[in-house]
């Protein structure tokens, strides 16, 4: 890092590295995801001038502040001890001791990808300007993403009013006190001295919950993408009816969500004439604008609310723009963000059993013309019989998922604090909703392929010729597994379609 005569080191942009902007105003989930899965160099963190003046300007409040008199945090202790006084020769000191014993996560340790997103959120939030705390500590965040290494974080802590106990982890991190994990070989950022002020100001966030939910939201977003061309598939392969989908449908009932789902359909099935078997389809096919695009409206919710978090301050207390004044306030409880996780959940549950139905409808004679399950063997073969066993067992988990988080409840902190948002419970609920929804769809995808491939004239259709030139195509009995890791890799590509 090179250090400037007038403040705190600043990071180099090295070339060839792609630019990732943090300016406290303008991030968003995509360049967020870019910087959480990027190699050391790869993805470049990029500090504009005036993102780190705001900071300055908010640091110099805090401290200007906090002299004339008492600061939640400061001059006092935290939750039940706010009225705790905390003398100004013993600031310092109290600052590393919250640290300290606010590190107290347990469980398993988290991906580096979801402490990646953490810090990178972090950082953000800070160069809004609003939490007072020293920008060295936003040139070390930034430091450890380019650096490719970040801290020990456990999974368990958080209750959706601020992930205090993943940021006193990073916190002690970035002090020096705890080791950084990941490319030690690319040299570490240079440890922070906490001034009076500064633990407060790190640990008032859901840095790792909004983190999580980002990549959630990403993967979720490619997945329901890749659900368009997966069913398209399944349609023709029941040789099902068009009119589920026609644009008069769904012009008379304006919902975003249905209305883009149907015309992705129509889109990708454009060149395939209709010629529909019976004169309306189960509800696999007949519903799928309905549920499908109420997931994808549930899933631009949360992206806007991820946006919106991750631009701006949360700190408490919040330092005023024009430096007159800090707020008190609750604005780390995370409401929105827990709502929005839990109506997505739900949602995503809606459009995974309708694939499990589709999946299902594939391996009926009856709806397709073809043999049961799929196979050109002996009357007794199983076929694809299995892959609803192995749909049905991930769809179980994504149901256990969309349990409401936000229906829980908790009082802490001597009855001070007697509600929790539980937010932080919703994004692990959301990350592991979108692996279960992953492994549901390749399934589909699996036996859809399959099944256009034993038509008599299987269809010129982009999805189909991507698919099945990735997957084996054999109709013996034989191992499947392969063959739905196969389609799990195959969904982003067929989410470009």
């Amino acid at each position: 890092m090179d250090a400037t005569a007038d403040g705190p080191a600043r990071v180099p942009s090295p070339a060839g590295g792609t630019r990732a902007v943090l300016d406290g105003t303008t991030l968003d989930v995509g360049t967020l995801v870019r910087l959480a899965d990027g190699a050391a160099d790869a993805v470049v963190p990029v500090l504009p001038a005036e993102a780190r003046v705001r900071a300055e300007r908010s640091w110099h409040t805090g401290r200007r502040l906090a002299a004339t008199g008492r600061l939640y945090g400061r001059g006092t202790g935290v939750g039940a001890h706010r009225s705790v006084p905390v003398t100004t020769d013993d600031e310092r000191r109290h600052g590393l001791r919250l640290l300290r014993s606010h590190a107290g996560g347990a469980g398993a340790l988290l991906p580096a990808r979801q402490v990646r997103a953490m810090l990178a959120v972090r950082a953000n939030q800070l160069l809004a300007g609003g939490s007072g705390i020293q920008p060295a500590f936003v040139d070390a965040l930034v430091a450890a993403l380019r650096l490719g290494v970040h801290p020990a974080v456990n999974e368990y802590g958080g209750l959706g009013t601020a992930d205090l106990t993943a940021l006193a982890q990073t916190g002690l991190t970035l002090i020096g006190e705890s080791p950084w994990l990941g490319d030690l070989g690319q040299g570490l950022p240079t440890p922070v001295t906490p001034e009076p002020g500064d633990t407060l100001a790190l640990l008032s966030s859901n840095a790792l919950t909004l983190g999580q939910a980002a990549l959630a939201c990403h993967g979720l977003d490619v997945l329901l993408r890749a659900s368009h061309a997966v069913t398209a598939l399944s349609l023709v392969a029941v040789s099902g009816s068009p009119e589920a989908y026609a644009a008069p449908v769904h012009a008379l009932r304006p919902y975003p969500g249905p209305a883009r789902a149907a015309a992705e359909i129509r889109r990708l099935l454009d060149r395939v004439p209709p010629a529909p078997r019976r004169i309306q389809d189960p509800f696999g096919f007949r519903a799928f604008p309905q549920a499908h695009g109420c997931a994808l409206d549930a899933a631009d919710a949360l992206r806007r609310i991820v946006e919106v978090e991750i631009n701006c301050p949360s700190e408490n207390p919040l330092m005023a723009p024009d430096g007159t004044a800090a707020y008190h306030h609750g604005g780390f409880y995370a409401a929105p963000l827990g709502l929005a996780l839990d109506g997505l959940n739900l949602a995503v549950l809606q459009t995974a059993q309708l694939s499990v139905a589709r999946l299902a409808a594939l391996g009926r004679s009856d709806l397709t013309g073809l043999p049961p399950y799929l196979t050109a063997g002996p009357a007794s073969s199983s076929g694809t019989m299995i892959l609803e066993y192995t749909a049905n067992s991930a769809l179980a988990d994504l149901r256990s998922c969309a349990t409401p988080a936000s229906a829980g409840h908790a009082v802490v902190s001597q009855g001070l604090e007697e509600a929790a948002s539980f937010a932080s419970q919703a994004a692990r609920q959301t990350l592991r909703a979108t692996a279960a929804y992953g492994t549901v769809l390749a399934c589909e995808l699996v036996t859809a392929v399959r099944a256009v491939r034993m038509l008599a004239a299987p269809p010129n259709l982009a999805p189909f010729t991507l698919a099945a030139a990735a997957l084996p195509s054999g109709t013996e009995d034989r191992p499947l597994a392969g063959d739905v890791t196969a389609a799990t890799e195959l969904l982003p590509a067929l989410a470009e379609l």
